[in-house]
This record gives structure tokens, C-alpha cells and sequence, in this order.
């Protein structure tokens, strides 16, 4: 995938986060049809943030997501709408399979997992920013 940066009023960037979110008590809650209404809700949330859902998939206790993020946003309230957008989108379309595992608890659990990806290595980074021609007196 080519490095995209994108543009703001006063920046240019590209930040990408790998999110991963896991069912409340890691229980095989997910189903395939939810899944895909997942990766669907997921992509509607990521656009109204200003975001990008670049790629998307899962297992029964967890999904993967592949973020091109917005930094006018705060990677906790991305986090935060896109676990609560689908949290009650599941409740509300997928009831019965919902409530086989959960009764008031939330879908998701209350952690999650991120970190950037893409970029050039830590080691060339900071070789990169050792090496700057210094300020000569």
C-alpha cells in the first residue's frame, strides 16, 4: 500500500492505527453476518470522523481494524464511537445472537488495542533525526 498523506487546513499526514477490539469476556459472540455489518458500520463511523476504514476483519471474540486516522480526532474518542456505534447497532439488528452471550453488559470489552503502523522503521527514524545538520554559532 503507497504511503497517501492527506491534507488540512494547516498540516499534512498520515497516520495509520491498528485497532483491535475484543468481545466483552472474550466470548465467540461474533457471527459472520455480523461481521460484515461490523466492517459496514465501522467504515460509516470512520467517515463521519473523518477517518478511513482501510481494511477490516475478525474472529468470533475479536475484530482487526486498519485505520487512515484523522489527527483533528483523539484516538479514544474514534475508539470510543466506533465500539459504542456497534455495540448498540448489534443489540438492536441482531438480538437473539446477542443476548445467547450478553444480558446488560456491554458488546465489547472495556479495553482495546492500537498502535501506528506503516512509516519507516524506529531505527531509521531516529538515525534520521540524530543525523539533522545542527545550528552552527
Amino acid at each position: 500500500m503507497a504511503t497517501k498523506h492527506r491534507k488540512g487546513s494547516h498540516s499534512v499526514f498520515s497516520v495509520r492505527l491498528h485497532f483491535v477490539f475484543v468481545t466483552h469476556y472474550r466470548r465467540k459472540a461474533i457471527t459472520s453476518p455480523m461481521l460484515e455489518r461490523i466492517k459496514e458500520m465501522f467504515a460509516q463511523v470512520c467517515s463521519t470522523m473523518d477517518c478511513e476504514l482501510l481494511e477490516c476483519s475478525g474472529e468470533a471474540d475479536h475484530v482487526h481494524l486498519l485505520v487512515d486516522f484523522h489527527p483533528k480526532q483523539s484516538i479514544s474518542a474514534v475508539a470510543g464511537c466506533l465500539k459504542s456505534a456497534t455495540s448498540r447497532m448489534l443489540k438492536k439488528e441482531f438480538p437473539d445472537e446477542v443476548k445467547k452471550w450478553y444480558r446488560t453488559q456491554s458488546f465489547w470489552s472495556g479495553s482495546y488495542y492500537v498502535a501506528s503502523t506503516g512509516g519507516a522503521p524506529i531505527e531509521k527514524l531516529k538515525e534520521y533525526i540524530k543525523n539533522q545538520d545542527q545550528p552552527r554559532d
